[in-house]
């Protein structure tokens, strides 16, 4: 495992898996399935892909991952989140779903399905803190917003709304989270800030 290529794992429950795993690839990481504790154990870094949150939820329980999930949040383990990967990583999740947990550690609200369902699906262009060489285009497919933020929480990108402007990519220390989906976009630039992130941590 080399220092500059940091081994980074996808969460292989549900979701945009591959793609995240090519992604990462793409941007210099050693990048593996994460379905098992010992998995996690043996990477410096994890992504939660985009898919269904209350799916994923539901999972990293039967998988028995949500203890060692929260264990290694707690700890400090450097985590990007997309989409259904950002509810997981909030704190407060408005419309949850009954039973539905998050594993928290961003201090934001988000709001699921913000932006309204399948159909209404749109991509755009973004300024990103962080991110060099121009805009990013951005994918949102029945992607949630962030309503509010704590005080420790850097906001990297905005979208105009009819609500106002609303939060879609946001950092606090070592977790990173957005609304969209970088992995679909063939854009690896936020793969290799989170890989940055993760070789930072060593």
């Amino acid at each position: 495992m080399s220092e500059n290529r940091p081994r980074i794992g996808v969460l292989a429950l549900q979701g945009d898996v591959r793609e995240h795993l090519a992604a990462l690839r793409e941007a210099g990481a050693d990048a593996v399935g994460v379905r098992r504790p010992a998995e996690l154990d043996d990477v410096q870094g994890l992504v939660i892909p985009g898919g269904e949150s209350t799916t994923i939820d539901k999972l990293t329980k039967i998988f028995e991952l949500r203890e060692p999930l929260l264990k290694r949040i707690s700890e400090g383990l450097p985590v990007y989140g997309s989409c259904a990967g950002m509810i997981m990583l909030a704190d407060e999740i408005r419309d949850i779903a009954p039973g539905q947990e998050s594993l928290g550690g961003l201090d934001i609200v988000v709001r699921r399905n913000a932006f309204g369902r399948q159909v209404e699906s749109f991509e755009t262009d973004l300024d990103v803190q962080g991110l060099d060489g121009g805009p990013f285009r951005a994918v949102f497919i029945r992607a949630p917003w962030v309503e509010a933020v704590g005080p420790d929480v850097e906001v990297l990108a905005s979208v105009a709304t009819e609500a106002g402007e609303r939060a879609v990519a946001v950092r606090q220390g070592n977790l990173l989270a957005t609304s969209f989906h970088p992995e679909i976009s063939g854009d690896h630039r936020v793969h290799r800030l989170f890989a940055e992130m993760v070789v930072a941590t060593q």
